[in-house]
This record gives C-alpha cells, structure tokens and sequence, in this order.
C-alpha cells in the first residue's frame, strides 16, 4: 500500500431546510439533525483545529441550483479567514461553481454535472485551476453516480470516470461509498485502494469512518484525506485525535 504525502482531515456539514444533518446511505428519509446554526458548527470546528471543512448543500443536490447560499455565506464570513471551506451540492453550472468560488470558497466540488459531462469539469479546471475545483465520484456497486445517489441512476464505472477526469485536468477526486455513508461501519477500504493505484490523482474517502483507526487506515491506503461527519457529531472522535493521526 501507498503511504500518502500529505494528508487533509475534513469535518463536514450537511445542510438541509438550514439544519446541519447526517444522512445514513444516501437516503433522505433517515436523517438525523445535529444543528440548526451553520455557522457556529462550522466556527467549532475551527476552534478545534480544522484547516478544511466540507459544506454539502443536499437540497441543491436534489434540485440542482443551490438552496442554501444564506448558510453558507455565513459560514464563509464566520470562518473563512481561519481554514479553506470547500462547497459541494448542486453545483452544476459554470455559474454556480464561479458564484461559490467569488463568495470565497476554496474549492468547489462537482459531481452529477462532471459525471455526465466530463469537458464540463474540464472547463472548471481551465478556468480555475486545479487547486480550486475537485470532482464528487460517489460510488455504488463500483458505479458513479449523480442526482443526489438516486437508486434510478446508472451511473458510469468509477475508475473509468477517473480516468477521463484527470485526462481533462482533475486532479481531486472525492470517493464516497454510497453503502456505508453515515453508518459508521468502516470505511471501504478495497475501493480507495483500487482507485488510489489508478494514479490518476488524490482520493479523498468519504463515508463510513467510525474510529480513529480508519482515519490510519484510509492514510496507509494511498488516500489524501478524510471526509468525517456522524463520527464527529456522535463524539466517536475528536478532531483532534484525526488530526493527530493524519500528520503521523
């Protein structure tokens, strides 16, 4: 296994109707609530050392045009001069993807839209750069897929999506296992490491982290960071102890 370089612990937020949610496998209808302020979820995290954290805007990932620009704006001018926030969901549109860069930003994520149409992540990245733009490839049964991981979407095969990405200039990649988000039942380890030994960018893993051992273990598999919500919210663990591990 490859030992990543550099290693980015990311605490996430999940907004739906201006609460910060956890979703369990992608489905809308087991939802559980850990806060109705944004802002000051996003503000703990900075006060714990966070140097990223991940905002996922999941009603504009179902609509496709972004829902919670209010909330996010807040987080942006309540943390963003303390860590790099990237923003994901529903980001679909040139537009869209300049307008969360312009608000601040560090990063945009992109995902149904990319999937589909790789020369539009293409376009970002010209226009961007590489640093500012990652791409969502949220798997299930080896498939990528978009549209909020609608069950009706087939999806193209994930290492194949990879692949014509970074031919287009994408250099991030944000893996997340559908099967496992939000259940705290481990992270899928043979997938980032099938994807890790593309070399054809970071991977970022997403979903199912419980302990502080999979934190090491998505590191010792080639990953070049971790995405983690429920685990922090139900206090399995501390951003610190992550953040420890991540520059062992």
């Amino acid at each position: 296994m490859v030992m990543a370089m550099g290693f980015e612990i990311l605490p996430a937020i999940d907004l739906r109707g201006g609460r910060v949610v956890r979703l369990q496998a992608g489905d809308f209808d087991r939802e559980t609530t850990f806060g109705d302020d944004p802002a000051a979820v996003a503000a703990g995290f900075a006060d714990d050392g966070a140097r990223w954290i991940h905002v996922v805007d999941l009603d504009a990932a179902r609509a496709g045009h972004p829902a919670h620009r209010d909330a996010i704006r807040s987080i942006l001018n309540e943390v963003g001069g303390r860590l790099s926030v990237e923003i994901a969901g529903g980001l679909r549109t040139e537009e869209a993807v300049a307008t969360a860069l312009d608000a601040g930003a560090a990063r945009a994520v992109v995902g149904t839209a990319a999937i589909r149409d790789p020369a539009f992540a293409g376009r970002l990245v010209a226009t961007h750069g590489p640093a500012r733009i990652a791409v969502a490839i949220d798997v299930r049964e080896d498939r990528a897929v978009g549209d909020a991981w609608a069950t009706g979407d087939q999806g193209v095969d994930a290492a194949d999506a990879i692949r014509r990405l970074a031919d287009l200039g994408v250099d991030t990649f944000e893996v997340t296992a559908i099967d496992r988000d939000g259940l705290l039942s481990g992270p899928d380890l043979d997938l980032y490491e099938r994807l890790v030994r593309l070399d054809r960018g970071a991977i970022i893993g997403s979903g199912g982290v419980a302990t502080v051992g999979d934190v090491v273990a998505l590191r010792a598999a080639g990953c070049s960071g971790a995405i983690i919500g429920r685990a922090l919210y139900e206090g399995r663990i501390s951003l610190a102890d992550a953040l420890k591990v991540s520059v062992r």
